[in-house]
């Protein structure tokens, strides 16, 4: 199938009828009850409104030809106590729906954060995570905005209208029948506008995105943005998104108000013929001037609800482009299924193997080649090589974001495609270089490692950390605030906290990558002896660099172009003058002149 093709079966799929049906099917049944008390409301204010137009005869009525001042008086009553219902039945009916519209949002964006959970990496690289914040936002209020156009269009506007006109029709049949010969002509103009309206709408709300991401990427990355004097170039970035953004918004008020002119002059021309002929019906025929004012009243008070109807079906279109947004992701087959029906990994001594695995992010361009090793329980396993060699894509594998092309990771002889990616994730303790903190306090962020943890469990894992001590020289403490991305930390402080949080977790297998490479001599020897300690007894593998920190790994295997090329210990590698031996010596020589300087430099 081509791509045309495919857009049209997406078209087809996410239609305006497709999802106006799903939506009252799957959320408006779900608050029935209470749609039926808003319904009923506005039942009770279109009728208050279209009597209070009844009503306005029979005061003119008493006024100029009866002359009746109790009359007067009582229908002023009357008009005081349908003013006041209508006013509570309109208060009832807004409270109720602005309840179920924020039900509905929160659910929608409920509904849309569960999903997000349930996909891997993969589908997160190929996305800008600003995306899915436009989509949480503006896809969730998109929903309640729809089904409450539909339910005012039906309940407050319809039945307004229905009511009106039966006030009309009731004074002047004819009269009623050529004051709405301008409805055709109307509707005809309408459905022209609701194609555009659409498509406006949807590259709208695309240019609002890359505004999100443009102010995102710029506050994230804002060192760099000052540190290369960036301000200029992000700035005309964002001005020029904000720009289109905003030609869209005028092209969209162009669109859903060009209709505004034609509805005026036809309602102008519907409400003279309407003067015209109930004048003459007054002087000529002798009809009450009651009646002609009632029918005048009822005529201008239906204007409105009718020219609100003309104009739903260019408001639903605008509001289904976030509905439809909402549900493209929300439809999207899981990339990372829940898989809870799978056995769990049961860990006897975490022995991890790799073989003959073969894996390419691309599908045709491989990353490791027919890797195979053996991490042994209890041990440290070391893994080194240049760059792009396949070191981290191991890490993802045995973590099972991504899924072996061919051959398996196995733990404790158990296939780990076979076991629940819960079970097997929950028994891996994970640290990299570049650490995640996520906003909060010191505490939390440990307890993330072990969710319920107690008190003294967290302040254990801290100073099996060689956290506790600067920890404590906060004045807040353990609940001192680590920040966005935990940047009120230092580099070697965030690290000793993502050990804390992998030590409270207590897992037999420990994957550390690349740990101290970001990190100053006095912090990588603070965090190298927290990282000796959460590996003890547990099986590691770790990701290097910097050759001297792995030196006393109990094996070292050469990563290069996807497969191993060498194993052994760090002499054994040595002696071998191959590969490791080589890397050795261009790391000496790189750190040569770096010591240099250093003992030149003044104390």
């Amino acid at each position: 199938m081509n791509d045309k093709s495919l857009q049209e079966a997406d078209d087809a799929r996410y239609g305006a009828t497709t999802l106006i049906r799903r939506l009252v099917a799957e959320q408006g049944l779900t608050h029935w009850r209470k749609y039926l008390l808003a319904f009923i409301l506005m039942a009770i204010a279109a009728g208050c409104t279209a009597f209070s137009a009844y009503l306005i005869g029979d005061v003119i009525n008493q006024a100029y030809v009866n002359k009746n001042l109790p009359g007067i008086v009582f229908l002023g009553g009357m008009t005081v106590i349908l003013f006041a219902a209508k006013g509570v039945a309109t208060y009832g009916q807004s409270v109720v729906l602005s309840q179920i519209g924020n039900r509905i949002v929160a659910d929608n964006q409920r509904a849309v954060f569960a999903k997000l959970l349930t996909e891997g990496l993969k589908f997160y690289s190929d996305r800008h995570s600003t995306e899915f914040i436009a989509r949480l936002s503006t896809g969730a209020a998109a929903a309640t905005q729809v089904i409450n156009l539909l339910i005012t269009a039906f309940g407050r506007d319809l039945l307004s209208l229905v009511g009106l006109i039966t006030v009309m029709v009731v004074q002047d049949p004819l009269m009623s029948f050529f004051s709405f010969v301008v409805a055709p002509p109307a509707f005809l103009v309408l459905r022209k506008l609701i194609r555009r309206v659409y498509k406006v709408a949807r590259t709208q709300f695309q240019g609002s995105t890359l505004v999100l991401e443009t102010l995102q990427e710029t506050l994230q990355g804002i060192r760099i943005v000052k540190a290369f004097t960036l301000e200029g170039i992000m700035r005309e970035r964002f001005d020029r998104q904000v720009a289109a953004v905003e030609h869209e918004a005028n092209k969209m008020a162009r669109l859903q108000s060009r209709a505004s002119p034609l509805m005026e002059t036809l309602g102008g021309c519907a409400i003279a013929i309407a003067i015209t002929y109930g004048g003459y019906r007054v002087i000529d025929t002798g009809a009450t001037p009651g009646q002609f004012f009632s029918f005048i009243t009822a005529f201008l008070l239906a204007y409105e609800p009718a020219k609100r109807l003309a104009r739903l079906n260019i408001e639903l279109n605008s509001g289904l482009v976030g509905v439809r947004i909402l549900f493209e992701v929300i439809d999207s087959p899981p990339s990372e299924a829940l898989d809870l029906d799978k056995p769990a990994l049961q860990i006897k001594s975490a022995r991890l193997e790799f073989n003959d695995v073969q894996f390419g992010y691309r599908g045709e361009q491989a990353v490791l080649r027919g890797m195979s090793f053996v991490a042994e329980p209890g041990k440290l396993t070391a893994l080194v090589g240049p760059s792009g060699g396949g070191k981290s894509t191991i890490f993802n594998l045995i973590m099972r974001f991504y899924e072996p092309d061919r051959g398996k990771v196995i733990i404790d002889e158990q296939d780990i495609a076979q076991v629940s990616r819960k079970s097997l994730r929950e028994h891996i303790a994970y640290v990299g270089q570049d650490v995640f903190l996520f906003r909060g306090t010191i505490r939390e962020n440990i307890a993330f490692g072990k969710p319920g943890a107690s008190e003294d469990e967290i302040v254990a894992a801290a100073k099996a950390a060689y956290a506790h001590d600067f920890i404590q020289s906060f004045p807040r403490g353990y609940d001192t605030p680590v920040g966005e991305h935990g940047l009120q930390l230092s580099g070697g402080q965030r690290q000793r906290v993502a050990i804390a949080r992998a030590l409270i977790r207590n897992a037999p297998i420990i994957l550390l990558d690349e740990a101290t490479a970001a990190l100053d001599s006095e912090s990588e020897l603070q965090v190298r002896e927290a990282m000796d300690r959460l590996c003890q007894g547990r099986t590691t593998l770790a990701i290097a660099h910097r050759l001297h920190t792995v030196a006393h790994a109990d094996r070292i295997f050469v990563v290069e172009q996807g497969c191993v090329v060498e194993s052994g210990r760090h002499d054994d590698l040595l002696r071998q003058e191959g590969r490791y031996a080589l890397f050795c010596r261009l790391q000496l020589q790189q750190e040569e002149p770096r010591a240099a300087v250093a003992e030149l430099a003044p104390p």
